[in-house]
């Protein structure tokens, strides 16, 4: 924290707030489904609305930050998602409480690459490691505490209380901090591309796809959707290579080193997220716990990870980015392994399992970002990032299909416990991609 600038201590406070709605919604699916009498697959879209949302908005970073002054911006992000939050607080039904949610979905969008863009911008290099930890620390800690708050909250009041407690929180916040927000980020207005900016859906409809398949089953709509967002994608990629001055410069891919450190990011949020996904579901369905002591029983995991961020920002600018890959790709390794063989049998390991899968995240995730954009000029810091983000949500998304799918492949022919244990064997096969990619890092510091 001693290496941040107090601007930067008020993204990383503000990014916290917001992200922790991420991954609050899903323990009050149950009580959304009574109270407005929906099923299973309407309730998914106040999490999968969120992050279509989010992905959609992440690539429009570059020329935000490029067109609208920081300060305005970060008030601008801040007011869509307190608009949101009170809309969804005060909605008599459900299509209110998925337009709030797509309303925070586009704010922490635009918020995630921004902060992390600017804080790197504003960080010499040699201190970026620690810095980043300290951001792996905000972001992990924030996916990890939303299921804890929203159990607490849940098992005494409202859903509605959620959200009326992010916008107090977020409210005071934003009005107490403003005089530490500064314009740091030097602005090079250009044109909008509508065109880009519309072809962008192709990056939404992949993650709608992928996040509403376990519920409602391959159909033509769903493969109609998932083949023009495919289409959309290669003429946005082929648009941007032709552009003098793209809106989202895929030049990034050019610089050595960028590319490998850009799925490491991935591969290790998918071990973050299904974790999340996984551990719940171990929880309440083998140890048959309610959701209140479920969300608790993932603390252990959560300050794991806290406490690993800062100590792998660290040890990147003491022995680089290989060893932690191979380190945290270990522990993911011994994680699901852990889960796979033990999971069911005994309560304790399948919590060191948990910490041992968001443990290795911490290792993998921040100093990959850093690594990547150590590897490009300071201009191109802002695409890096946007891409980055964009990409990391969309292999979470997949790795929640992934897991669901393989659940429910395997329960039909085995008990739920041995069926999420089949699960956690396979999902090895992601974290075992990290000694490839460690293989290819090849980081070439930039000026």
């Amino acid at each position: 924290m001693k290496r941040l600038s107090p601007f930067s201590l008020v993204l990383l406070f503000t990014s916290f707030t917001m992200s922790i709605s991420q991954s609050t919604m899903t323990t009050a699916y149950p009580i959304l489904m009574k109270q407005f009498g929906i099923n299973a697959a309407n309730v998914q879209w106040v999490t999968s609305g969120f992050m279509v949302a989010m992905t959609l908005v992440m690539p429009l970073s570059p020329w935000l930050l490029d067109n609208i002054p920081l300060k305005k911006l970060l008030n601008l992000i801040v007011g869509v998602f307190l608009v949101g939050t009170l809309y969804a607080m005060v909605t008599p039904n459900f299509l209110g409480v998925v337009i709030g949610r797509l309303l925070e979905g586009v704010a922490v969008g635009a918020l995630f690459p921004t902060y992390q863009a600017v804080i790197l911008e504003n960080t010499p290099k040699d201190d970026r490691g620690v810095a980043m930890g300290t951001v792996g620390l905000v972001m992990g800690s924030a996916l990890a505490v939303g299921p804890i708050v929203s159990g607490i909250v849940l098992q005494w009041g409202s859903w509605r209380i959620l959200f009326g407690l992010f916008f107090i929180v977020l409210l005071v916040l934003i009005t107490t901090m403003q005089s530490k927000i500064e314009n740091t980020h030097k602005l090079e207005p250009r044109n909008f591309d509508f065109l880009s900016a519309f072809l962008l859906i192709g990056f939404a409809g992949i993650l709608y796809t992928v996040s509403v398949l376990p519920a409602t089953g391959w159909n033509w709509p769903l493969g109609l959707i998932l083949l023009l967002s495919v289409i959309f994608l290669l003429t946005f990629v082929v648009r941007q290579l032709k552009e003098e001055t793209p809106f989202l410069d895929l030049r990034v891919f050019k610089y050595q080193g960028y590319l490998p450190a850009m799925l490491l990011t991935g591969m290790s949020y998918s071990g973050l997220i299904t974790a999340t996904v996984l551990m719940p579901l171990y929880f309440q369905k083998v140890y048959h716990l309610v959701p209140v002591l479920s969300g608790l029983l993932m603390i252990p995991a959560a300050v794991f990870l806290s406490s690993m961020n800062p100590r792998a920002g660290r040890l990147l600018e003491k022995i680089g980015l290989r060893p932690l890959v191979l380190l945290g790709s270990t522990m993911m390794v011994l994680g699901y392994l852990d889960l796979a063989v033990f999971g069911t049998k005994y309560l304790l390991l399948a919590i060191i399992g948990a910490m041992l899968l968001e443990g290795g995240n911490a290792f993998i995730m921040m100093p990959a970002v850093t690594a990547a954009n150590n590897a490009l000029p300071k201009h191109l810091v802002s695409h890096g990032t946007a891409i980055i983000t964009t990409m990391r949500q969309v292999i979470g998304a997949t790795s929640i299909l992934v897991a669901s799918i393989l659940i429910g492949v395997f329960i039909k022919s085995t008990s739920y416990g041995a069926a999420l244990n089949h699960t956690a064997a396979w999902f090895i096969l992601i974290p075992l991609s990290g000694y490839l990619l460690a293989s290819r890092i090849r980081v070439q510091k930039q000026d």
